[in-house]
């Protein structure tokens, strides 16, 4: 490894027992895993040796050993003193926080947490339409109020970008005894609200900022991506350490810092939501994945922009593609890009994103992250290889020239047309989501003449574009039946209904 490009951040002191290259809780579950002693405590299958054969034939049989719980020498995820404590103070030291807490229930427990944590039953928070649907079941568990800002929107690449500074400050204005603000940063196309900005018009009001970061855990390792969410102002952040880092999936993190948020509500929150028989092989794999970008995180994120801006230029140049770009005039909802997020542009092929994908997955072995009505998105990260981006390109440019078809822009159309009209929706809050989520329910065809006005008991997410057209505890609107009929139709998916086909939806009784 070359040593000019090893980083250690300058809030480590390499001398200290807090060394960033230090993995204390991996270290400690190595030991554990290897020391010669007869177990008589969970879990069942005893160091592996009562493991299915069938597992161990296809994963080997060491992965097993390290499956442990809470030894005394693994410290405990609740109160921590010892190893997690150690690594957790590592992992804030790294990613910029005053205090860092493991996640096994990924990203989702820490949206539900940091709400549970500034929010009680009737408290009111302000949070963007394209919010993920864990922050719904924040709303059912705390009892809040959601305060919905629609984030800015481009009809012509038909995606959802950031909530602006300006509906922030409306929204504000209108309801400021709000308890915390919300958003996502960056979205799942890799777009950047403002949220310096945003932070500043929240904390003016004396409240926190609460940013859902789970696709950007690797900000903080090179100064081509974006800034960070808590160098841009925010209180608290979450991070899918394992969607973008080198972490296990389902391990996440939580940082928060300043003095806003009461770090004990949010343990305790953690604490109602986390399993009480963690996984250790998660957190220890987060340990690792720290160690791994506290020790050279820009060598690897200088290669992983290198592939992806090769990516980036070889598809723009295949006649009917086209990839998502900042702007060369940025708006309040996109300030910046994450360059390493490949968003590509499929509707000139005269294919929809979802026909695409199941040609690339399918028929050319090349599998993405989501699919929309005109796009394809990857996640480009530092377990990608050279060889990925030529299979990548390899696959477009057979999908260019072999799978093109005859263009429908009558189904373009459509798409902005129910875009437009969801947008002038206004949708009542008749019922809090946690009232609506516990009422007595039926189901009605999603077609049904009397749903219209009736309180809907779940979350009705249709893609594209990803956001929420009916929550728990609104009032369905017939222009909303219009427009979720209008994706149907387009070959969009719709997520959320109990009924899998999206045929009925559950509404409270009458």
């Amino acid at each position: 490894m070359n040593l000019d490009l090893i980083i250690i951040p300058m809030a480590l002191n390499c001398n200290s027992e807090f060394s960033p290259t230090n993995t204390p809780l991996l270290d400690t579950l190595w030991d554990c895993a290897n020391k010669p002693h007869t177990p008589f405590y969970t879990p069942g299958h005893k160091l592996g040796k009562g493991i299915s054969p069938k597992l161990t034939a296809y994963f080997g049989e060491d992965v097993f050993r390290a499956d442990l719980t809470e030894l005394t020498a693994l410290d405990n995820l609740f109160a921590p003193t010892g190893v997690i404590h150690e690594a957790q103070v590592l992992a804030a030291q790294t990613f910029g926080a005053a205090h860092t807490w493991f996640l096994v229930n990924g990203s989702t427990c820490g949206v539900e947490a940091a709400i549970l944590a500034t929010c009680g039953s009737g408290d009111k928070i302000i949070l963007p339409r394209n919010v993920h649907s864990a922050a719904i079941s924040g709303l059912i568990l705390s009892g809040a109020i959601p305060i919905f800002i629609n984030p800015e929107y481009d009809p012509v690449l038909d995606i959802a970008h950031s909530i602006t500074p300006q509906g922030v400050a409306a929204a504000l204005e209108i309801h400021p005894d709000a308890k915390a603000v919300m958003m996502v940063y960056p979205t799942y196309y890799g777009v950047c609200g403002d949220v310096n900005a945003i932070a500043t018009i929240t904390h003016k009001y004396n409240i926190p900022l609460l940013v859902d970061e789970a696709h950007g855990a690797h900000f903080a390792f090179h100064q081509q991506l974006p800034t960070t969410a808590l160098a841009a102002g925010a209180d608290l952040s979450i991070q899918s350490t394992h969607k973008v880092l080198g972490a296990m999936t389902q391990a996440s993190m939580l940082h928060i810092q300043g003095e806003r948020i009461n770090q004990d509500r949010v343990h305790k929150a953690l604490q109602l939501l986390q399993s009480t028989s963690p996984s250790y092989l998660l957190l220890a794999s987060l340990d690792a994945a720290r160690q791994q970008m506290a020790i050279c995180g820009e060598e690897l994120m200088s290669r992983t922009l290198q592939l992806a801006q090769q990516a980036r230029h070889r598809i723009s140049q295949i006649p009917g593609l086209s990839v998502l770009e900042a702007p060369s005039l940025l708006s309040p909802g996109f300030v910046a890009l994450d360059q390493t997020r490949l968003t590509v542009t499929v509707s000139e092929l005269g294919l929809t994103g979802f026909a695409a994908e199941e040609i690339l997955d399918e028929q050319l072995g090349v599998t993405c992250e989501l699919a929309s009505l005109h796009n394809l998105t990857f996640i480009i990260s530092l377990g990608n290889t050279q060889e990925d981006i030529e299979y990548l390109v390899q696959a477009f440019s057979i999908l260019a020239q072999e799978y093109r078809q005859p263009l429908n822009h009558s189904q373009i159309k459509l798409s902005q047309s129910a875009w437009h009209d969801f947008t002038h929706i206004s949708n009542s809050m008749l019922m809090l989501p946690r009232e609506a989520f516990f009422a007595h329910t039926e189901a009605l065809p999603l077609e049904h003449k009397t749903l219209g006005n009736r309180i809907c008991a779940e979350i009705v997410c249709p893609y594209p574009p990803g956001i929420p057209v009916i929550m728990p505890g609104e009032a369905i609107s017939i222009e909303a039946l219009e427009y979720l009929q209008q994706i149907k139709h387009m070959g969009g998916f719709i997520s959320g209904c109990a009924d899998t086909s999206c045929g009925t939806v559950k509404v409270v009784k009458i």
